[in-house]
């Protein structure tokens, strides 16, 4: 069935005559867009307690005790906001609601467009709420990013994002792909961009966020999400702004000798930049949603049992919509990325630079490689196996097409790709499909083609269609 879209005056109102709900609603940045919501539907004495925007800085750092690395704009800022809000709603009203009311703080900070309209708009917003009186408080936060160029129409999208929030915190709880697709509720892809969601408490604590991290990409909500070695969902933001970006695509259906190799003569060859900072550098293994939805439906376990491997190896984990390398290179890079660096297999690099895939764009493959190879990125391109004559595949024996033969020397020279060396030759032929029919057919040399750690990982799980 499909689902009504209701108006945000509706929603608000909703909101306001249902009178379990009572709270606070404190905005810095874009105006007071929800609270005027809620005041323009009618009946929000029923709704809010108290409304709050401490635009100086002074002020904000006066109520919400700043430290001296906690940026205004951040989810620790907002987390901050949340707790001292709900924390002070509760004491002051403790007595006189505490059987009838479920107390709620919501919370925004944002940098809106600026008047020369050269800043990048979006930030956090949250809600801490109860779902039964006396229980303990839930939590939600998301970031969004603002996409229109006017800061007046910036107000009204976050304000009917505030709402939309809000009303799915109290009514889609128990759906989180509902709540998801209510977040968008009167809005578009092009109006805002929510690129993380975070979900917690006792009412919401069997949700992974990993896999609500993933609906959001399905959803056309954000291109891309982002896990670090732990697990944990953040903003992409937070984990590649100004950093040396190491990204490495696979399917890692079980990741496998040759993929273990591939990120460690990548990492030894990144590590001889003459400026590379090991504190400042990150490595990520990304999957595709295609590659997550190759057999038409994603499977939830299978993914998570992805990540979960992964992670085990210490490494973060991003899901991307991205088919086309340059697109991955043009998202990574909007992070002000000092240097990016490719990993690519010999054979899906013959496909990079194989004509036939950039027919849409005008410009063709020069267009593509313009976009691809930009200033600060490289590539490095690992060897396959030539297995009539068992040599190595190389840059320097591949066969390029006479058109764009050229170009090709030319990032060849330039050191735009580059070999990956001392590839170990015993592991370049243990390719995560090999080693997949291999579980499925119950040939146990498959074994043989993982390290121990992934091997036993898939029996005890019975990972990939293993069944032993």
């Amino acid at each position: 069935m499909e689902r009504e879209i209701i108006s945000t005056t509706r929603k608000a109102l909703s909101i306001n005559l249902d009178k379990k709900f009572y709270g606070t609603i404190a905005e810095i940045g874009g105006g007071q867009e929800v609270a005027r919501n809620f005041f323009q539907a009618g009946g929000a004495s029923g709704t809010i307690a108290k409304s709050i925007s401490a635009y100086d800085m002074a002020y904000s750092d006066a109520l919400y005790a700043k430290s001296k690395k906690e940026r205004y704009v951040s989810l620790d800022r907002l987390r901050k906001m949340l707790s001292i809000e709900y924390n002070e709603l509760s004491d002051v009203l403790n007595e006189e609601r505490i059987n009838s009311s479920c107390f709620f703080a919501f919370a925004n900070t944002v940098v809106a467009l600026n008047y020369n309209k050269d800043n990048e708009a979006g930030g956090w917003l949250g809600v801490k709420f109860q779902l039964q009186p006396h229980s303990k408080p839930n939590e939600v936060v998301i970031h969004t990013s603002l996409l229109e160029n006017d800061n007046l129409l910036q107000q009204n999208t976050l304000g009917v994002l505030g709402i939309n929030l809000i009303h799915a915190c109290f009514y889609h709880y128990q759906d989180p792909t509902t709540f998801l697709h209510a977040l968008m509720d009167n809005l578009s892809s092009d109006r805002l961009e929510i690129t993380m969601i975070h979900m917690s408490g006792p009412q919401l604590d069997y949700i992974d966020n990993r896999l609500l991290g993933v609906q959001m990409v399905k959803a056309g909500m954000t291109k891309a999400i982002m896990f670090d070695r732990y697990g944990n969902v953040h903003e992409p933001s937070d984990l590649l702004y100004k950093k040396n970006v190491l990204a490495f695509r696979g399917s890692f259906r079980p990741i496998t000798y040759v993929g273990f190799d591939m990120l460690r003569t990548s990492y030894s060859l990144f590590k001889k930049d003459e400026d590379y900072d090991r504190e400042n550098t990150i490595a990520l293994c990304e999957i595709t949603l295609n590659n997550l939805l190759e057999d038409g439906e994603f499977d939830e376990s299978d993914f998570l049992e992805r990540v979960n491997i992964l992670n085990g190896m210490g490494q973060n984990v991003m899901v991307s919509n991205f088919k086309e390398y340059y697109k991955l290179v043009a998202y990574l890079s909007q992070f002000k990325t000092i240097k990016l660096r490719i990993i690519i297999g010999m054979s899906t690099f013959l496909n990079v630079i194989d004509q036939k895939y950039y027919s849409h764009l005008k410009g063709g493959i020069i267009e593509a490689f313009g976009r691809l190879f930009i200033e600060n990125m490289k590539m490095y391109v690992y060897p396959s196996l030539d297995e009539s004559t068992n040599e190595l595949i190389t840059l320097k024996n591949i066969k390029v097409e006479e058109n764009i033969q050229y170009l090709f020397m030319h990032l060849v020279a330039n050191k735009k790709i580059i070999d990956i060396k001392n590839a170990k030759k015993e592991f370049i032929a243990t390719y995560p499909h090999i080693v997949l029919n291999k579980i499925k057919n119950g040939d146990k040399t498959w074994k043989t083609m993982v390290p121990n750690y992934i091997a036993e990982a898939i029996k005890a799980k019975k990972l990939f269609g293993y069944n032993e």
